[in-house]
This record gives structure tokens, C-alpha cells and sequence, in this order.
């Protein structure tokens, strides 16, 4: 049975940082895409950054230069390091793999077959 499981949310103020962790478990994800999601009260669940088995990255655009995915394939890990914070941040962050990767590009999340229950990334202003 596959579990994804997300640590490192929580409140910081605007300007602040927060790393995000992600654990999968329960089969290889040695060809898999992982990346981030999130979704704030009423809107959709959007893209946040994603990462290959082979370091290849992609970031929305919103992210890009504050945000820094990474993840360590012995542990089956991703990591998201969080800097320069804005209120606009504040979502629930999920994580998610796609654990076979289709060629499709890293944003699509219905290409990803797992997901984590969430975590909450609050920022204060």
C-alpha cells in the first residue's frame, strides 16, 4: 500500500521560510515524477513545483526564484524549501507522484497517481 505523507507546514509572518517534506512509501518510484500542489479556501488546486528522477525541475510562475524543490531518490523524498513568503501563499500544500512518467509535462494533476492528505501553510502579513 503506497503512503504519502507531508511535514513542515505551519503560520509564519510575510518574508518568512518553511520547508516541506514528503515521504512516499510502498513501492519504487525510481521513474517518477514528484511535485507539490496547492489549493487555498475556494479556488483550484494549482501546480506548485515538480521535480524528475533526474533532477529535471518545473515551477508555476508565481514560485519561481523563492521556491527550490529537490528530493533525495534513496529515501524517496521531495523536499520544498520555501523563501520570501507572501500572504498570497497561504493554501494547503500537497504532495503528489506520478509514478510512471507520461511525457506530458509535471503540472496536469491528473497525471499524478498518489497524493498526500495535505499540509497547512499559513502566512501572516
Amino acid at each position: 500500500q503506497v503512503q504519502v505523507v507531508e511535514s513542515g507546514g505551519g503560520l509564519v509572518q510575510a518574508g518568512g521560510s518553511l520547508s516541506l517534506s514528503c515521504a512516499a512509501s510502498g513501492r519504487t518510484f525510481s521513474r517518477s515524477i514528484m511535485g507539490w500542489f496547492r489549493q487555498a479556501p475556494g479556488k483550484e488546486r494549482d501546480f506548485v513545483a515538480a521535480i524528475s528522477w533526474s533532477d529535471s525541475t518545473d515551477y508555476a510562475q508565481s514560485v519561481k526564484g523563492r521556491f527550490t524543490i529537490s528530493r533525495d531518490n534513496a529515501k524517496n523524498t521531495v523536499y520544498l524549501q520555501m523563501n520570501s513568503l507572501e500572504p498570497e501563499d497561504t493554501a494547503v500544500y500537497y504532495c503528489a507522484i506520478d509514478h510512471i512518467y507520461s511525457g506530458r509535462g509535471f503540472r496536469n494533476p491528473y497525471d499524478y497517481d498518489y497524493w498526500g492528505q495535505g499540509t497547512q501553510v499559513t502566512i501572516s502579513s
